[in-house]
């Protein structure tokens, strides 16, 4: 059991692998909220940022000795996503105490989060032959989206008016398509920190470019990744130990 919004229950999952395991090969960093209403969890931290990213980083420094035990050649998948476009990430300000909530915002806020951590996790992990990706896996239908109406999923285009799902969307499979990738491809394995999609290194955004592609330049900043990541540990009050 595991309840990423819970340290609590982080440190007793890791625990328990511990004792079942004695090595990790593949970490993937798969759960996530959406656009949920305002939450905080029991510390006060909003929801989607404490989940999606502070329960990921948690659980991630608390299993890196089992990832770590498998040796070069093992990797750690991180599910970033599009919605990193939305940015929304206030270094100040990370919890929404000091600002008005904005649902959308909050979750771009939290993919951001995601790249960033891969981005300087791949830093830390390098030296040991283990590499750390961010992938975005593109729209899929699943119950992510059950804070939304369908009101609101036919306002952005993601149903038709007779119900019909829009054609960009992926299935489940194609939507595990480039995670795999990113988990077990010999095309990566000279390119730790990458940002992925559609089973490829993401272009780094241009004018021009078709919506919904390519890598904003916020989340390549390798000085806010470190900066996000000293935050992660005060926050989370746990210290990766490489």
């Amino acid at each position: 059991m595991l309840d990423l919004g819970d340290p609590a229950s982080i440190d007793a999952f890791a625990d328990s692998l511990a004792q079942q395991i004695s090595k990790i090969d593949l970490l993937i960093n798969n759960a996530g909220i959406m656009a949920n209403p305002l939450t905080r969890d029991a510390r006060g931290y909003e929801s989607q940022f404490a989940t999606n990213h502070l329960g990921h980083f948690q659980m991630t420094a608390r299993l890196w000795p089992l990832v770590k035990a498998a040796g070069a050649g093992a990797r750690i998948v991180v599910l970033s996503s599009v919605a990193h476009r939305m940015n929304g990430l206030d270094l100040d300000d990370l919890n929404w105490e000091s600002r008005d909530y904005h649902q959308w915002f909050a979750y771009g806020q939290a993919k951001t989060a995601n790249a960033l951590f891969a981005l300087h996790l791949d830093k830390l992990t390098a030296p040991h032959g283990i590499h750390a990706y961010s992938v975005h896996p593109g729209g899929i239908m699943t119950p992510l989206q059950r804070h939304l109406s369908m009101e609101e999923q036919t306002a952005m285009g993601w149903y038709d008016e007779k119900g019909n799902q829009n054609e960009m969307f992926k299935t489940e499979e194609e939507g595990a398509s480039t995670t795999i990738f990113a988990a077990t491809s010999p095309l990566l394995e000279d390119k730790g920190g990458v940002y992925l999609e559609n089973c490829n290194v993401a272009e780094q955004r241009k004018e021009g470019m078709p919506d919904f592609v390519g890598a904003y330049p916020h989340i390549r900043d390798e000085a806010t990744a470190e900066t996000l990541w000293k935050k992660s540990e005060e926050l989370t009050g746990v210290t990766f130990t490489g």
